[in-house]
């Protein structure tokens, strides 16, 4: 079955441009010029992932990314923002919201599809062979519901932040350099976007995020101690 994508974006040309790419490469697709239009839209039919643009005529990007993290049927939607806000406090911003990317106009319609893809591998059903249940002290990651539970509370985890927390609770004590987790999330984001999106997942976890330890000048492990 192909991957439904929602793309909210007021630019009609490119809108069309993000349409044709994603259709070209097998991908069903909505469009919406209206922000409104989109979120009524994604609160009635199931999608697989949302590119926000964050300068809509109607709603605020980050008010519509924060709506649809707060509505149960899309809190786990996977969200790419895709703007001109070139800024690093509106980066940071976007990714605090639960955004998994964060892409800046101009940008190349090959690169957009393969953070697509690489999104879409994140956030996606594991393979068969992969299925398991990690537990780490009273923290807990099942693959095969794909969800996190630390003292049997579950906790709401982006796509990208599950991927991290679920390699390094893999191999509890590894040190994983920054270059190390762009090669898992697929070289999508950039590198000092992986310090914000620890933070986040410290901040999720909760008493259990003391266990991800930051190894000064090289990266990050899972460690009790």
């Amino acid at each position: 079955m192909k991957k439904r994508i929602v793309v909210i974006e007021d630019d009609q040309a490119i809108l069309d441009l993000v349409i044709y790419n994603l259709q070209k490469n097998g991908f069903q697709t909505e469009g919406f010029t209206s922000g409104y239009d989109g979120l009524n839209f994604l609160l009635k039919n199931p999608a697989d992932l949302l590119i926000l643009d964050l300068m809509l005529p109607d709603i605020d990007g980050f008010e519509l990314c924060k709506e649809l993290k707060n509505q149960e049927k899309t809190k786990n939607l996977p969200i790419i923002i895709l703007t001109a806000k070139t800024e690093e406090a509106d980066r940071v911003l976007g990714l605090e919201l639960g955004a998994d990317d964060y892409i800046i106009k101009p940008f190349s319609p090959r690169e957009l599809v393969a953070r697509v893809k690489a999104v879409l591998r994140r956030s996606g059903v594991t393979e068969p062979e992969e299925l398991e249940v990690y537990k780490f002290e009273d923290l807990v990651v099942d693959t095969n519901k794909h969800k996190v539970y630390f003292k049997q509370q579950e906790i709401e985890l982006t796509a990208t932040e599950f991927s991290i927390l679920l390699n390094l609770i893999r191999h509890p004590g590894r040190v994983y350099t920054r270059d190390n987790l762009l090669d898992i999330l697929g070289k999508t984001i950039l590198d000092r976007n992986i310090d914000v999106h620890i933070t986040n997942l410290r901040k999720k976890l909760g008493p259990a995020g003391r266990f991800i330890k930051t190894i000064r000048g090289v990266g990050y492990k899972l460690d009790a101690e």
